[in-house]
């Protein structure tokens, strides 16, 4: 692999020219703020230490071994399912449960003739106990963090949670059977005393034959019960008839309406679940499933009989999810007097006194304080109504959809997993943060149902609510009303999307300059989610392509350079989002410095041991501006390579190269490069910078970050690029919605999924945002001179922009 001559091609003078790299700390001097900034990583010289990236610095940086722990970059829309994941850990498990963590890595070996045993310590074992009772299922980072402070390997923490998970099902399933088998004993029991009753009528006064006409009391009170579980059989008729699309009185009640049973999960016949997820506990469990031949078969699963709260909690769930279902497909497929157009935006908006009159709110009143903001939007998509659902209903690929708009969700409990093995159906409780790139709007934390229905043959809706009116104790400053989307198959694979937003929140928490852009929906409206899922859609279509063609200019690359490229650059660009939005995943610390602008946040973190990342001190600043330039003129600007000398110190003064490019879309702006900064004099190296564009309708993002020569010729041949450690630095464009937006909806909706409309005209607003490591050492005293260094950054930064862009300083 080599650049154009830059890298190593096996030729003499290429060997030298990397020999001669010195790998020390390389300093670049910033003029402006007249204080050392930045620096570059050490570079370890041996394959057998991972490499460290150049990062932002304003301290002296050490050489440290970094943790190898990558994940394969996978291009393709679907992916392995959750249960297919755990039949391959259990079958790992077998044999690596008790085998040491030294030998699980040694399959090239000669196979020992005895097996090495290890025992986890008591204090071990009590820690992943304390943990097992707060999550059950721990995720990738969480084993990590497991591993590193009990000093066991990460497959040993992932073995353990199997198989206490296994052992925990297997203790409560046989609880509960016995328990069950009791219940069903005495039911027995009683049911052939009853019969008896019934064959040979005796009168409770002189024990003589009853007289026809006269009523036990305890017959009477068998009748009550009987009519009140008929009440109760009806009504769960009734949700099986609209979750199934039949009549509420079509259901046939056999000859034993209730069966007791033990049901595990299981799904007769082709129906549709109701159940919990796996706890420490036992919860009590109702399925409803449509058995072939034997009616309507309603099992209960619990250690304990159901209680009336736990299970009217989930009839509130199912009524509020069927109605926000009806109101979402109504209001998709209503227009005039409904939606209209508005006259400042030209998108469609909720015409609220119509909207009042047609339906009933399902989620209760209006807080005081909170706004609403309602939007709808209908584009062609690539991708087909399965695998769009499929991504939806599953919330870790539901977040890589759109990875600039959710931080961070989680399904918190699946109430239904669907009928006849699909989608149909299907009832996730989930949790989601969803964010805009600027640090003058929080982050919205909302739990919200989501609901996903089959409604034709190839026609899909899926449409999510918020629960704060139905969960006690719930409270946000967003709350989801019914919205979502409605997916309808077309030819060659595409699907037609309607999409619905509809919210309320409160705007007092939101800064002025935002104020605008939330309330006409190109801040969370169904404008932005559209253009989101075009544009990622688009660009998983060009990557699983067979027959992408290299720029010319460039060095090629193979396959597996390629998805290591990009999956280094999808986590770069997610690590800048996290910092700029304040993600729970990262743990910011809020710093108040007086003598920063109010507009400006800085925080602060320590790193040690993260893989991907520099040990030390990592300070983080964000601010958002406006700028009198159109969001395309402005996104051009930044990521020309020829034009970055203008604003960036890291282009020693010059204009850069284009080493490497990776097209993500039909626009050459979407795409992951490789840029080479020229070196000033011949004792300093060049510095490699990677970066990611991307560019649609509702926005655009230009994320970079320095990187060693090292690092990125291994991992362009193909290497893990867990090994590379960056700190990502960038901008965030979006459009202003003061002005300049009135034919926004129109032309983009002529350019398809282009970028015209509100990115080619008006103002924009601009968030510029910076991670520098300020120290090596993590337990070094944050000093006020790196905050100063780091605000002057910032304001020199965009000083140079507008100087560049000819704007006024104002």
């Amino acid at each position: 692999m080599n650049f154009n001559g830059f890298l190593d091609d096996g030729s003499p003078g290429a060997s030298k020219l990397l020999s001669d790299i010195p790998y020390n700390n390389n300093h670049f001097s910033f003029s402006a703020v007249d204080t050392t900034m930045l620096g570059t990583t050490a570079i370890a010289p041996s394959h057998s230490r991972p490499f460290s990236s150049s990062g932002l610095s304003l301290g002296l940086q050490t050489n440290g071994e970094m943790s190898r722990n990558g994940e394969i970059f996978e291009s393709n829309i679907t992916r392995k399912s959750s249960r297919g994941e755990d039949v391959e850990s259990r079958s790992e498990s077998d044999n690596a449960e008790a085998v040491s963590g030294d030998d699980l890595d040694t399959s090239d070996r000669p196979l020992k003739k005895k097996k090495r045993y290890h025992r986890h310590t008591p204090k071990q074992i009590q820690d992943l106990e304390s943990v097992f009772k707060e999550c059950a299922h721990p995720d990738e980072k969480q084993r990590l963090d497991l591993s590193r402070r009990l000093n066991l390997d990460p497959r040993q923490v992932k073995f353990w949670f199997q198989n206490r998970r296994t052992q925990m099902k297997t203790q409560i399933e046989r609880h509960e059977n016995a328990l069950l088998r009791q219940e069903n004993d005495k039911l027995r029991a009683e049911n052939m005393s009853v019969r008896e009753a019934m064959r040979n009528p005796m009168c409770g006064n002189c024990g003589g034959p009853a007289v026809i006409g006269e009523i036990s009391m305890e017959e009477q009170h068998l009748r009550i019960e009987n009519s009140r579980l008929k009440d109760e059989l009806d009504r769960v008729c009734a949700l099986t008839g609209k979750f199934l699309g039949r009549s509420n009185g079509s259901h046939h009640i056999p000859d034993s309406a209730l069966v007791l049973g033990v049901g595990v999960g299981c799904n007769v016949g082709g129906g549709f679940t109701l159940s919990s997820p796996v706890l420490p506990q036992a919860s009590p469990r109702f399925e409803i499933s449509n058995a072939t031949g034997s009616g309507l078969v309603a099992t209960v699963n619990r250690q304990q009989p159901v209680s009336v709260s736990d299970f009217d909690q989930r009839s509130r769930y199912l009524d509020l999810a069927l109605a926000a279902m009806d109101e979402l497909v109504k209001m998709a497929q209503t227009r005039d007097p409904l939606w209209v157009r508005s006259s400042d935006t030209g998108f469609e908006v909720l015409n609220q006194e119509e909207y009042d009159t047609s339906f009933t709110r399902c989620v209760g009143p209006k807080p005081d304080g909170f706004v609403s903001e309602a939007s709808k939007e209908a584009g062609t998509v690539i991708i087909n109504s399965l695998a769009l659902v499929e991504t939806l209903m599953d919330s870790e690929r539901w977040a890589e959809m759109f990875p600039s708009m959710i931080s961070r969700t989680s399904t918190t409990e699946i109430i239904s997993s669907g009928m006849g093995g699909s989608r149909n159906g299907a009832l996730h409780l989930m949790h989601a943060e969803l964010q805009l790139l600027s640090p003058l709007v929080p982050v919205r934390q909302v739990s919200f149902l989501r609901f996903c229905k089959q409604h034709a043959e190839g026609v899909w809706a899926v449409v999510d609510v918020s629960i704060d009116s139905i969960r006690e104790g719930t409270s946000s400053s967003c709350r989801r009303l019914p919205s979502g989307c409605l997916v309808q198959d077309m030819a060659n694979g595409c699907s037609k999307v309607t999409w619905i937003e509809h919210t309320e929140y409160d705007e007092n928490r939101i800064h002025r300059l935002y104020r605008p852009l939330l309330s006409c929906g190109l801040a969370f409206g169904a404008h932005r989610w559209m253009a989101a899922l075009q544009r990622q859609c688009e660009c998983l279509t060009i990557l699983m392509s067979s027959t992408v063609s290299p720029s010319p200019n460039s060095t090629p690359i193979n396959c597996n350079g390629r998805k290591s490229m990009l999956k280094l650059a999808k986590r770069m660009t997610d690590n800048f989002c996290g910092g700029v939005c304040a993600s729970t995943l990262q743990k910011w610390s809020k710093l108040n410095v007086g003598n920063v602008d109010e507009d400006v946040r800085i925080m602060t973190r320590k790193s040690v041991n993260i893989p991907g990342e520099p040990p030390g001190i990592i300070l983080n600043a964000a601010t958002s501006v406006w700028m009198p330039v159109s969001p395309r003129r402005l996104f051009d600007f930044l990521g020309n390579e020829r034009l970055r000398s203008e604003w960036d110190i890291l282009s020693n003064g010059g204009p850069m190269k284009e080493m490497a490019h990776i097209a993500k879309g039909h626009d050459h702006s979407n795409s992951v490069s490789l840029l080479r900064a020229s070196a000033i004099n011949a004792n300093q190296s060049s510095m490699l910078i990677l970066q990611e564009t991307s560019i649609d309708a509702a926005g655009a993002l230009v994320v970079y970050a320095p990187v060693d020569i090292p690092a990125m010729q291994a991992v362009m041949n193909g290497g893990d690029s867990a090994y590379v450690a960056l700190l990502p630095s960038g901008f965030a464009i979006l459009p202003n919605a003061q002005a300049g937006t009135q034919r926004c909806a129109a032309e983009d909706r002529g350019n398809g999924n282009g970028n015209g409309g509100c990115m080619e005209e008006g103002g924009s607003l601009l968030t510029v945002a910076f991670q520098i490591l300020v120290n090596s050492l993590p337990t070094a005293k944050l000093t006020v001179e790196s905050v100063e260094t780091v605000n002057n950054l910032i304001s020199c930064t965009v000083q140079k922009i507008k100087a560049a862009l000819h704007c006024d300083s104002t």
